[in-house]
């Protein structure tokens, strides 16, 4: 019986081994298609276009999260118990990311002119319907694969929509030498939908066709919005400076920070490579006893801390490049890359962490603590950013984030204790 136990253990530590693997690949494949697609298109739209563009994105994906009311994470949770599951909770997906987000998308268009500069106002409802709808359908498709442990199709799902990013910014820049925000927003929203058609007929092949069911809408409603109110704190917490920084017209001064944050979003791409796999398996280790999933968890979150420090030493060094790369109008991105650098070892530790803690079914110390990030970051970027622009921004981000850590690490600790 022992040796049985010891041979199940043995095969679930080479399972997610294996699945953090096909993450790393995928991810540092997918590192490179970003790398390559941010610097094309920085070039494409120049310092201030880019910076228009920034904001509206940025105020868009602020509400995303709710556009699918925490359906994708739904089925990571319920089919990771048991695949019958499938079927219903698809059928949940479809149906809210569909409806909310299509509600969120006409709100974001009444609201945009009110927040934003007029620019930036201007393309939202194209940002909107590429985001709140389309781009949740991918994420949730890449869900159902990592609820079912296949994270090589989780992997390849974000492949295809960086690719044909890539692909859009490739065929822009062929015909134009230089585009505008607007004309970015239009190619951006066609490839974001066929790359939602694709992975939508893919998982429906795979896995068969939705069932729609109320009562599994209806039972799960709360703790569904509950994992889109804590997505959405997070979405602030990243967002609201670069939405800040547009509401008060400083275009350019978004576009060099902007490119600056999306340097340290890449950066990142590991950590959350190596987050993706242990979610699921937290779920399924938390039915047989949650010790287990705390010692897992605070060995990960170590991990993902040294990984992040090293990766914010690159960033350190790497950052002079920058306007080497997607040229001298992105000269004041080297500062605010220095500055932000230390983020992406902030975030190997709240990220795992704050896995860990809604694995062990304590999704609502997570929620709070993002929250109050969110509060923190608001109230930070609305105190600097008038008073020093961009640098504002970061430090605001740096608080935010090391707080969060902070918080999220105590946390953990805390129900260590609590159960151990």
């Amino acid at each position: 019986m022992e040796l049985l136990l010891n041979r199940i253990r043995a095969l679930r530590a080479s399972s997610f081994a294996r699945n953090s693997g096909w993450m790393i690949v995928g991810q540092s494949l997918n590192l490179i298609l970003q790398a390559a697609y941010f610097i094309l298109l920085a070039r494409l739209l120049g310092v201030e276009e880019y910076g228009i563009f920034a904001g509206a994105f940025a105020f868009a994906v602020i509400a995303t999260p709710y556009s699918s009311l925490g359906s994708g994470l739904l089925i990571v949770k319920y089919v990771s118990l048991s695949a019958g599951n499938f079927a219903a909770y698809w059928g949940n997906v479809l149906f809210t990311t569909l409806g909310v987000g299509s509600l969120i998308t006409i709100l974001l268009c009444l609201i945009a002119p009110h927040l934003l500069n007029p620019a930036s106002a201007s393309l939202i409802l194209l940002v909107a319907i590429g985001e709140c709808i389309f781009r949740q359908l991918i994420i949730c498709v890449s869900q159902v694969y990592q609820a079912f442990e296949q994270l090589r199709m989780t992997a390849a799902i974000i492949l295809m929509t960086s690719f044909l990013r890539l692909m859009a910014v490739l065929v822009l820049a062929s015909f134009l030498h230089h585009a505008t925000a607007w004309q970015w927003a239009e190619s951006s929203l066609i490839v974001t939908a066929l790359a939602a058609a694709a992975a939508l007929g893919i998982v429906m092949a795979r896995y068969g066709r939705p069932q729609f069911d109320p009562r599994i809408i209806l039972s799960r409603l709360t703790e569904g919005f509950g994992f889109s109110f804590a997505g959405s704190t997070q979405s602030a917490y990243n967002d609201i400076d670069k939405a800040l920084l547009s509401h008060y017209g400083m275009n350019i001064a978004n576009g060099l920070y902007t490119m600056a944050y999306r340097a340290v979003d890449i950066a990142t791409i590991p950590i959350t490579a190596l987050d993706t796999a242990a979610l699921p398996r937290y779920f399924r280790q938390s039915r047989e006893g949650v010790e287990s999933v705390v010692v897992i968890s605070v060995r990960l979150a170590k991990r993902a801390a040294l990984l992040g420090i090293i990766m914010s030493s690159c960033l350190f060094f790497a950052a002079p490049l920058i306007p080497r790369i997607v040229g001298s109008g992105f000269n004041g991105s080297v500062a605010a890359l220095r500055w932000l650098c230390l983020i992406p070892a902030f975030r190997g530790i709240h990220q795992l962490t704050g896995s860990a803690i809604t694995g062990l079914g304590f999704q609502r110390y997570r929620t709070m603590a993002q929250f109050g990030a969110s509060a923190l970051n608001l109230l930070l970027n609305l105190w600097l950013i008038p008073r020093y622009g961009w640098l504002g921004a970061a430090w605001a981000s740096l608080v935010t984030d090391g707080c969060l850590g902070v918080s999220n690490w105590s946390t953990l600790r805390y129900l260590q204790r609590k159960i151990l």
